[in-house]
């Protein structure tokens, strides 16, 4: 996996120009959402002010999180001086990188509107040049200070990499490409459901690593200024918990 994404997509200058030029055009288990410690468990109301550090931006996250499990959304963000403003310019406070799977949007996810996401889904999380340069366009030319990767349970790339990995079975057309980047992720001391749900957590930690060794990203985690967290939806509660 690391000779397919370990090139200069994020830290090339020519490569970071042209991203400028065809994307800045575009309107474009442990605590809950926990970064370093637990947070108030009371939820807090959303305000335009723009999270600015790692910390803040995992605050509302896990205070819209909290409003999603309890059904209590607020739908933030969806009026028309927002829409008219975003015309403009946009300036989201986190980059969440999920899977395509159709129960966990992030924007409902963690009940965050128009401009508060940079949201990046491939099935299973899987990392390739499209998805490290759409992050890489977060992180360095809108300064977005986090990085989520979030995984869910009942993840069905991870269940067919496992199965794959189990017979030998050869999965149809690009979906063996995704078994075979979850693939290293395999909790081989594991079996059946359990095997299955103990990969759902590895894969997200590891792609939580490959991303944080990328070099533009580990130089702004020196800095403070980005964190890259790993984490899990629970399709059960609702509710998503750091790794």
């Amino acid at each position: 996996m690391h000779s397919n994404i370990r090139t200069s997509a994020i830290s090339s200058p020519s490569r970071r120009g042209l991203l400028r030029t065809a994307l800045a055009g575009t309107a474009a288990a442990g605590s809950v959402l926990a970064l370093g410690s637990a947070f108030p468990a009371g939820a807090q109301p959303v305000t335009d002010s723009r999270p600015v550090t790692p910390q803040e931006a995992m605050r509302r996250l896990a205070a819209g999180n909290r409003r999603w499990a309890t059904y209590r959304q607020e739908h933030p963000h969806e009026s028309p001086s927002v829409r008219l403003r975003l015309t403009e310019s946009q300036h989201p406070f986190a980059i969440v990188l999920g899977c395509v799977d159709s129960r966990v949007p992030p924007e409902l996810v963690f009940d965050q509107g128009l401009g508060d996401l940079l949201t990046v889904r491939s099935a299973g999380e899987v990392l390739d040049e499209a998805v490290l340069g759409s992050i890489a366009y977060g992180v360095l030319e809108l300064d977005v200070p986090l990085v989520l990767v979030l995984g869910h349970q009942s993840c069905g790339a991870v269940g067919a990499a496992v199965h794959a990995d189990e017979t030998g079975e050869q999965l149809p057309a690009h979906i063996q490409y995704l078994a075979e980047q979850i693939r290293p992720s395999i909790d081989r001391d594991r079996h059946g459901e359990a095997r299955v749900d103990a990969t759902i957590d590895a894969h997200a930690r590891r792609t939580r690593g490959l991303l944080a060794a990328e070099p533009d990203i580990a130089r702004r985690i020196e800095t403070g200024k980005l964190a890259v967290v790993a984490a899990r939806y629970q399709l059960r509660d609702q509710r998503v918990r750091t790794l």
